[in-house]
């Protein structure tokens, strides 16, 4: 079974890397810009749609303002970029915003970082995913019916390569993220230059539709209310600028520049793609309803809608099909890949929290590939559990999601101020100064622009979901102080209290006894071999005649230890053993026991279940028993001995030192 399991194993993530091999892991920035940037560039296959979707709400003349929400989404995004270049800079160690606001603002604010930057990775996956759903199901009718399963599956495959390595997963999302990029900038070039160059008139199929607003009497408040939340939910198009700083540790020497690069070019290809795509779906005509059964009067029967990508593409590529049909699957491509964002920040900062002891240990541990593997099957086990409450519908989820991005956007921007301030104190020459002047400035700007699209997104987003994304952050925030809590006691249980050096007065020995067999003799040998003070053997009589003939059989052999017989009238073993040591330890309170308990060893994971069961109910009680030790003797049977026909992996002069 083992062979299989590790055949199966190796088959899945390949082979094992040495720990020292770990440098030979780092990303060059060709090969980091999809592992991290994916997100932050594949969001503007959302981010427009929804801006279109919320202001369907108030009649198609609403649509004159997708441009003006689109440019304040890119001047924020513009700002985040130029302040995450700064925060890469200062602290390229890998904690990110968890790290800057716990350094300048103490523990509860990096808490918080940490549990709003898990819940929005967590929905980065669920989004993406269910977004690519969407994307595909506009080609191919199946995926539109079957959008949950699509989605989990998709989560599977992307958990199974990362699962490899983040190298080997980055090379593997290089193409398909290269070839979204080159083909959204070859599908905006040519519809713009067709409309605006060649003055052709495009139109999408959707511009023949009428579009009924759901409320067409919005002034005011509430037409600006609207417009804040068109803004909030185009503003999604800023997660995963964040992921690049938790990620430094993963870039080649120089890390924090050519981090910052990275930062600079994502800001630079998501800027283009986001006003490209808002520009050339106005110029075209498209209408997006949030209700198209409802909303849209001229649609045929039946009419499924597209999403804002397919119908541009459709448009734009009209009477080439090779061209839709290469958007709709690239752009399905890097809504899947967008994922593998959070599946390359999420890992790191539970590494980084586990390592503060905010998380369970095994958070920190590298797998066979050293990826943190215990992080990607929590991400992807969580991402797979929203994705089927919410049906992968992306407008759904997306009211979830964003809180939590700006919320680490603004703790982080507040920590890098406070931290410029306090450089600022200390430095002297006057070039140095200069850049801690500009360096605070940008954060300063940062901090404004993420503090109000925060509070936007929670005003405008709370009622329609935000409150659950809220109520995951403070769940997770108290799970979180609660394992620190536990983790500190148990430390000052190990280190402060001091150990007398006081040994035992008396050791006494138990063997526990089924039958008179092989794995009782090497038992009562092992037992006798350390030299007790006292020695016996008890058997529990579950069976009138079973008992009766051990007794025989051990009063006419050779052992001389003493056998004792436990009555069970109600045909127990464990309590009755565990009353019979807590007796031994009551007559004498100096003395250890140590309780010897014969095991089989076996081979087959089924024949485990048929054999120790009794022995490992019998530890698992008498563990909890102070001054008490346990002890499995073990008896290897037949099946298990496959071990010892394995070649063995001979070392360097094992010849010459005598082993064959």
């Amino acid at each position: 079974m083992a062979n299989v399991s590790t055949a199966a194993k190796r088959l899945l993530l390949g082979r094992p890397f040495r720990s020292d091999t770990l440098g030979h892991t780092l990303l060059p920035k060709r090969v980091a810009l999809p592992v991290f940037a994916s997100d932050a560039m594949s969001s503007v296959a959302y981010a427009p749609e929804e801006i279109f979707l919320v202001l369907s709400v108030a009649g198609i003349s609403a649509y004159a303002y997708t441009p003006w929400v689109g440019l304040a989404v890119a001047a924020v995004l513009a700002v985040v970029v130029a302040s995450y270049r700064q925060n890469v800079q200062a602290y390229p160690s890998g904690g990110g915003d968890y790290e800057i606001a716990t350094v300048n603002l103490g523990p509860t604010a990096g808490l918080t970082v940490g549990s709003a930057l898990m819940v929005d990775y967590v929905l980065t996956v669920a989004v993406s995913i269910s977004s690519a759903a969407s994307n595909i199901g506009s080609a191919v009718p199946f995926v539109a019916q079957h959008k949950v399963l699509f989605a989990v599956a998709a989560i599977v495959v992307l958990t199974a390569v990362n699962l490899r390595g983040i190298r080997e997963s980055g090379i593997a999302f290089a193409i398909p993220t290269y070839a979204f990029v080159a083909g959204m900038l070859v599908m905006l070039g040519w519809g713009l230059l067709r409309t605006y160059g060649f003055g052709d008139d495009l139109r999408a199929e959707s511009s023949h539709f009428e579009l009924v607003a759901e409320d067409s009497h919005l002034y005011g408040i509430a037409f600006a209310f609207l417009i804040a939340r068109a803004f909030s939910s185009g503003c999604a198009a800023l997660t995963g600028v964040e992921a690049i700083s938790n990620g430094v540790p993963a870039f080649r020497k120089p890390k924090a520049r050519n981090a910052a690069t990275t930062l600079f070019m994502l800001g630079a290809i998501a800027i283009v793609l986001l006003m490209g795509i808002i520009t050339l779906a106005q110029k075209i005509g498209i209408v997006y309803a949030h209700d198209p059964e409802a909303q849209l009067v001229g649609a045929p029967e039946g009419y499924h809608q597209k999403t804002l990508i397919a119908q541009i593409a459709e448009t734009v590529f009209a009477g080439f099909p090779i061209g839709f049909y290469f958007i709709a699957v690239v752009t399905a491509l890097i809504l899947v890949l967008a994922a593998n964002t959070a599946f390359n920040g999420f890992p790191v900062l539970a590494s980084v929290l586990a390592q503060d002891r905010y998380l369970p240990r095994q958070f920190h541990t590298r797998g066979d590939r050293l990826a943190f593997s215990n992080g990607i099957l929590f991400l992807a086990g969580a991402a797979i559990a929203f994705v089927v409450v919410f049906g992968a519908e992306v407008t759904a989820l997306i009211q979830l999601y964003i809180v939590g991005v700006f919320v680490s956007f603004v703790l982080s921007q507040t920590g890098m101020i406070r931290h410029w301030t306090r450089a600022l104190r200390s430095e002297t020459e006057r070039p140095a100064r200069m850049r801690m002047f500009r360096s605070r400035a940008i954060n300063t700007l940062g901090l404004a622009m993420t503090g109000a699209v925060l509070v936007i997104v929670l005003v405008t987003k709370f009622l329609v979901g935000a409150w659950i994304a809220i109520v995951a952050m403070v769940a997770i925030f108290v799970v979180m102080k609660l394992i620190h809590r536990h983790y500190d006691r148990v430390s000052r249980e190990l280190e402060q209290q001091e150990w007398d050096g006081v040994l035992p007065s008396r050791t006494h020995s138990i063997v526990l006894v089924s039958k008179l067999h092989m794995p009782t003799l090497r038992a009562l040998a092992y037992a006798r071999a350390t030299r007790p003070d006292t020695l016996e053997a008890i058997t529990v009589n579950v069976d009138d005649a079973d008992t009766r003939q051990l007794v025989r059989e051990w009063e006419n052999s050779d052992v001389t230890v003493p056998l004792k017989v436990i009555e069970s009238p109600y045909r127990e073993i464990t309590r009755p053993v565990l009353d019979y040591v807590r007796r031994v330890r009551r007559d004498s309170p100096r003395d250890v026991v140590t309780v010897f308990i014969p095991e089989y060893v076996v081979g087959h994971w089924w024949e485990q279940l048929l054999h120790n069961q009794s022995a490992l109910r019998l530890k698992s009680r008498l563990l909890f028993q102070p001054n008490v030790m346990v002890t499995s003797v073990p008896w290897q049977l037949e099946s298990s001995r496959y071990s010892k026909v394995l070649d063995p992996h001979h070392s360097p002069g094992a010849s010459r030192r005598g082993f064959e």
